[in-house]
């Protein structure tokens, strides 16, 4: 009795008034329901997820690669641990668990781009070859592009960037008001290469989704702002996700225009050799620079250093390049009609995800940045049989509660519900699936002053809270 009294008052001290006055009404409701004065809650109560019903099931200590292939830390722990499943060369299912975290980075790239006026489309990604040959581009890129035929004989490719469709959509709307410029269009979808040899899971793969940018603008010095501000915002979503990075001089290549820079993260793995100054900051892609170039060409005076990085975004300053020969206009000041000045940007979007992965780990376990976790809470009820069995019933509503009652962890808690394994074995696939907090409700949670074990994985501690402790903790946790 005494132990049903400390979960009751755990249990209510967690929930907020809010939430617990919404019970109260919603009980009052169903026990007079014929009176129209009473009205539902605004918000729906759910249930916390639990790991047992989570697809796919998998024994996270056996490793699903085939032997010999040439793998990566971020492959072995996406294939381990149950994130994706390969399908075919160079493509992968995404599973429950990694969607939730590609969900989260889209809605912060989102967040970014509305702060700079982007305003988001979706364009066909079965592209026609007469836009690719208007450009010049159809021949330029070889066997990189998928490409097929229609039952009309027709040319069609899949999209690997989309510079020629956008360009065609603007030019289609008639006179644009220079009023209305800069304009900034931009998509998130999948993408295709046909890549001679896929690898390294996510990081280099044939289908793959992208988020493209493209920039409108009355002319070059209005267009370079534009360049800046987007540049900024993806410095932005990377420093957000606690990334470290570098912004690198870049060739355009067969995208085209006279300036580029691509965003690296600074990796052992990666496949793109990077150089930097150490007295001025210059940083370039060593495509860029003359073979066997030792001395910074900016300043004349610092050492060239090599590196390896992963390439997550890639900027470029486009000119007339694709507006011209699309006749994309405005009307002036003067009612002139000018051609517009391009930009285009792109994110990988899964790219960001495996090499945050890839980058942020241990070989044995995954730590994610904390804004994209898919969930933030992990709480491990004690093994049924155990001496703290009672608390099996204390975690589930602990789950509920801190779920529901806490603004920033609606959909955050999941339940690890697998009571016939040892809380240490449960620890240990938390500590591979990288949850960056896990509660621990033993025996210590059943005294008279209920203490929680909370593992902070990504600081690498373990502290012990009361429970106004640990909602004080996770209220500090940023969400998305």
């Amino acid at each position: 009795m005494e132990v049903l009294m400390h979960r009751r008052s755990i249990f209510q001290g967690l929930l907020s008034r809010t939430l617990f006055k919404a019970l109260k009404r919603r009980s009052t409701r169903f026990a007079f329901h014929a009176s129209p004065s009473f009205s539902a809650p605004s918000k729906p109560i759910i249930p916390p997820p639990l790991v047992s019903r989570l697809f796919p099931s998998s024994n996270l200590r056996e490793g699903q690669v085939e032997a010999g292939e040439l793998t990566c830390r971020s492959q072995r722990l996406m294939l381990q641990t149950g994130l994706i499943h390969p399908s075919n060369p160079g493509c992968f299912h995404y599973l429950p668990v990694s969607l939730r975290s590609m969900e989260k980075l889209i809605r912060l790239i989102d967040e970014e781009m509305h702060g700079i006026s982007g305003q988001k489309i979706d364009m066909p990604v079965l592209c026609s070859a007469e836009l690719w040959k208007k450009s010049g581009r159809w021949d330029l890129m070889g066997t990189d592009m998928f490409r097929l035929l229609d039952r009309h004989c027709g040319d069609y490719c899949l999209g690997p960037t989309h510079e020629e469709a956008v360009t065609q959509l603007f030019a289609s709307q008639g006179t644009v008001s220079y009023k209305k410029l800069p304009l900034l269009l931009y998509q998130i979808t999948r993408k295709f290469r046909d890549e001679q040899k896929p690898k390294f899971g996510l990081l280099r793969g044939r289908e793959f989704y992208m988020k493209d940018m493209y920039s409108f603008d009355i002319n070059e010095e209005a267009a370079l702002q534009t360049y800046q501000s987007v540049c900024q915002a993806y410095g932005r979503i990377l420093d957000r996700l606690g990334l470290k990075w570098v912004k690198v001089q870049a060739d355009t290549g067969n995208i085209g225009g006279s300036l580029s820079h691509e965003f690296q993260l600074p990796a052992d793995i990666g496949e793109d050799r990077l150089v930097m100054c150490g007295n001025c900051g210059f940083s370039a892609n060593v495509e860029t620079i003359e073979p066997e170039q030792a001395q910074c060409s900016k300043c004349q005076v610092g050492t060239l250093t090599e590196s390896k990085g992963i390439e997550v975004g890639h900027t470029f300053y486009l000119g007339t390049k694709y507006s011209h020969p699309f006749k994309a206009q405005f009307m002036n000041a003067s009612n002139e009609l000018e051609i517009t000045k391009m930009g285009c940007f792109g994110l990988g979007v899964t790219r960001i995800l495996a090499a945050s992965i890839e980058v942020m780990s241990f070989d044995e376990a995954i730590r994610w940045p904390g804004l994209i976790a898919p969930y933030q809470v992990c709480i491990l009820p004690p093994k049924t049989g155990s001496k703290a069995h009672e608390g099996i019933q204390l975690a589930e509503k602990l789950a509920f509660s801190l779920g529901n009652s806490m603004s920033n962890m609606k959909g955050e808690v999941i339940l690890d519900d697998r009571t016939q394994m040892t809380i240490g074995k449960r620890l240990k696939d938390a500590n591979i699936l990288g949850y960056p907090y896990v509660v621990v409700v033993g025996k210590k949670a059943l005294e008279d002053q209920p203490i929680f074990e909370v593992v902070c994985q990504q600081r690498g501690e373990t502290v012990f809270l009361s429970e106004e402790g640990l909602v004080d903790l996770l209220s500090r946790a940023v969400t998305i």
